[in-house]
């Protein structure tokens, strides 16, 4: 671990008396007002509130990614980082809570990318491009009649992006427009990556027994 992650750590964990003394002050914020706050400041000590808020979420989206715990906490320190540096880019368009769930899988699958040995390898059978080709959209009820645990399976397997882009609209509940500006491509574009994931779940969940 650096020593400036070493201290950014400290400083958000260890806030001063006087700190304590105010904290009151921002338990009843909401997350888009303490984001604000945190950024007209650019207070380390006001950012460890965001930090106790979201870190057991981002540790959990972090260790979909990892190895082992221990690198899925490096990853959710790295996220929290780059998060502080860049929290000025929150724009309010969508809640905090989806835009940091965007933040933190793009940050994941951007690391699996530079690390390439780190890739979950594909144990999908594999078929004829004529067949992966479905005529009609996989619909929403198809997913949500999945089996838990072959479900858990075939997330493993899809590609980071995919599972990005499921989860975000699956489990965070982000709409079409949200995902517009989380991933800053056009409405087509978002039904479309939407649409080949699916398919490309169905396709894997059923060649599993």
């Amino acid at each position: 671990m650096t020593f400036l992650k070493n201290l950014f750590l400290i400083l958000i964990s260890n806030p001063d008396k006087a700190f304590l003394e105010k904290e009151d002050l921002y338990v009843h914020l909401s997350d888009e007002e303490l984001v604000k706050q945190i950024v007209a400041d650019n207070d380390p000590m006001l950012f460890g509130k965001l930090y106790d808020r979201y870190v057991k979420m981002v540790y959990n989206k972090c260790y979909g990614f990892a190895k082992s715990a221990d690198e899925a906490e490096d990853l959710t320190q790295d996220v929290f980082l780059q998060l502080f540096i860049k929290l000025r880019t929150f724009k309010g368009k969508s809640k905090f809570s989806t835009w940091l769930y965007s933040f933190t899988y793009n940050f994941c699958v951007n690391y699996v990318n530079r690390n390439k040995q780190l890739k979950i390898q594909d144990k999908s059978v594999q078929v004829e491009s004529s067949e992966y080709k479905l005529t009609e959209e996989v619909p929403d009820e198809s997913l949500f009649e999945m089996k838990a645990d072959k479900l858990k399976k075939c997330l493993e397997i899809i590609s980071a992006e995919e599972r990005s882009i499921l989860l975000l609209k699956y489990q965070d509940g982000a709409s079409i427009k949200e995902l517009v500006n989380l991933l800053d491509i056009g409405e087509s574009a978002v039904k479309m990556r939407l649409k080949r994931a699916k398919e490309r779940l169905l396709e894997i969940y059923n060649t599993l027994e």
